[in-house]
């Protein structure tokens, strides 16, 4: 594993970053009113056996499905399963595809019907902390801008930000160093270098971040049962600026 990475290999991961975008494309269309959270991971299988890619979540660490599905209060890692969606719901999808050994990594938080205008703030303020941590990540910045990108444009918006999880590097292997944290001062870490690629994910809730483990030991959902949104992106930082891999 190296931290930096060849343009060429790059190039592959821009193949299995548009393989994971075309998988949220396709549970975007899935998640309706009345669909269940197993269909969602049912369209996101559809895409990877058409792109003839693999999943890098089925069967990580046990994990049953190749999207974590996470409805309203589940922050992350969300089994899809029986449980149907309603009107009013919000859901993150999470999900990563291989593609000639190489991984891409993302989620996106999604409306289901219609919903409140706390929930539509809730998930663009934390698309809104994703962007500014993009944004963040150049050459010669250090690892620690990112995360104080993450924590000021949630707080400012009176938003809390998940401690307990954090983004990571991505390559070869799905979760590679460095830990890539959504809160902390700017100015201090790793100095960010063109060919580092990095899994760049801020969860953020309504109410606050204490988190909690389901039975199930993969769903995490906040302790105070408010609404949470993911958003991430596998991002590479190269000489020109940042180049977001799972963005269609």
């Amino acid at each position: 594993m190296t931290l930096r990475k060849t343009g060429a290999q790059i190039a592959v991961m821009r193949r299995a970053g548009r393989v994971v975008a075309e998988m949220h494309e396709a549970c975007i269309r899935a998640a309706k009113p009345g669909a269940t959270t197993a269909d969602l991971d049912c369209a996101a299988r559809e895409v990877l056996e058409l792109r003839h890619a693999r999943s890098n979540f089925l069967n990580y660490q046990g994990f049953p499905a190749v999207a974590c599905i996470s409805p309203n209060e589940v922050i992350v890692h969300g089994i899809p399963g029986e449980r149907v969606l309603d009107d009013g719901d919000i859901v993150s999808i999470d999900c990563g595809a291989i593609v000639e050994g190489w991984h891409g990594d993302a989620a996106i938080t999604i409306p289901v019907g219609d919903i409140d205008a706390d929930s539509q703030r809730l998930i663009d303020t934390t698309r809104e902390s994703l962007e500014a941590a993009i944004a963040a990540s150049v050459e010669g910045g250090r690892l620690g801008d990112i995360g104080a990108a993450v924590e000021g444009t949630a707080k400012a918006a009176g938003f809390s930000v998940v401690r307990d999880y954090v983004g990571h590097g991505i390559g070869t292997s799905m979760h590679e160093e460095p830990s890539v944290p959504n809160y902390g001062p700017a100015g201090r870490g790793m100095k960010l270098k063109p060919g580092m690629v990095l899994a760049i994910e801020p969860m953020l809730c309504a109410g606050k971040a204490a988190t909690r483990t389901l039975g199930d030991g993969w769903t995490v959902a906040t302790a105070d049962g408010s609404r949470a949104a993911h958003f991430e992106h596998t991002v590479a930082i190269t000489e020109h600026g940042p180049e977001v891999l799972t963005r269609l």
